[in-house]
């Protein structure tokens, strides 16, 4: 571990408590997050990484994704208002979907765009129109498809220079750096960092564009099961949305990912868990960490 990290602990996080939770407030007071992705194939990407920033105490959650599947996913998440959008001949949201989408970011706390994408090219376009309609004091998550698939241009990264939260995997990581990976994934999410102008998350590893890292030692490999990324970054878009920094947002947040992936290590085992079971876990962590 490089000696300039720093290493993110219970301890360290209650000396950077997240912004109070006012119990008489409403739902409003709580902020904002709108998801934006989803294909024909892949509804449960943008459930999960909704669900995920309700359960860490975001107070209003919208959704936008493909039209044949908003219906039953509005049933399935009836805590949220679900927008359908025209998709592609592959399945996908592209530039038909972009408007739409446009008039939900503008007042938006936090955007999580791109959960569960499945066209590259498609995916630019709306991306790119998104970016463009993110209003001033608007957080956003980029996710998956959302990150890798070249929708944000230099203009983009100026405007949301304070205000972007990059969560890859390691394929994506090694995409982002055309191949030219560093020794550690610490050394990795800084070249990121450092590139996008963004927060980066990638597995334990957490870095500022302005040089600062963390380092988090919790966790385990059952969080390397399909749908754990969108409910990391679900969390990290329900703190933001909450009135936490984007720095603290994505430190928070992978925290709390990876303990409630001990917590069901513990329960269920190490590896068998699902993604979803991560979604129950998240209150009970938060509350531990906040006492």
């Amino acid at each position: 571990m490089s000696d300039d990290a720093r290493v993110v602990s219970s301890a360290y996080l209650r000396d950077w408590r997240l912004p109070d939770a006012d119990d008489a407030s409403g739902k409003d007071s709580r902020g904002s997050v709108v998801v934006i992705g989803g294909a024909l194939d892949t509804p449960g990407a943008v459930m999960l990484a909704g669900l995920a920033a309700l359960r860490v105490g975001a107070g209003r959650l919208s959704i936008a994704t493909v039209a044949a599947n908003a219906s039953a996913l509005a049933v399935a998440v009836p805590e949220a208002a679900v927008a359908p959008l025209p998709a592609t001949a592959k399945g996908s949201l592209g530039a038909d979907a972009a408007d739409a989408c446009s008039d939900l970011v503008t007042d938006a706390d936090t955007v999580i765009l791109g959960p569960g994408l499945r066209d590259p090219d498609s995916a630019r376009e709306l991306v790119h129109s998104v970016l463009d309609a993110i209003g001033p004091g608007t957080v956003v998550v980029l996710d998956a498809l959302g990150l890798t698939c070249g929708g944000m241009d230099d203009d983009a990264r100026k405007r949301l220079s304070d205000r972007l939260v990059a969560t890859p995997n390691h394929k994506e990581a090694r995409f982002l750096l055309a191949g030219d990976v560093p020794d550690t994934d610490l050394d990795a999410a800084a070249a990121i960092a450092s590139s996008l102008g963004a927060v980066v998350t990638l597995r334990s590893s957490i870095a500022a564009p302005d040089g600062r890292r963390w380092v988090d030692e919790s966790g385990n490999s059952g969080l390397g099961t399909s749908g754990s990324g969108d409910v990391l970054a679900g969390a990290i878009a329900g703190l933001a949305a909450r009135g936490a920094t984007p720095d603290q947002a994505a430190v928070w947040g992978a925290h709390v990912h990876a303990e409630a992936g001990e917590r069901l290590a513990a329960r269920v085992g190490r590896l068998g868990f699902l993604a979803r079971e991560l979604l129950d876990e998240l209150p009970a962590v938060l509350t531990r960490l906040e006492r």
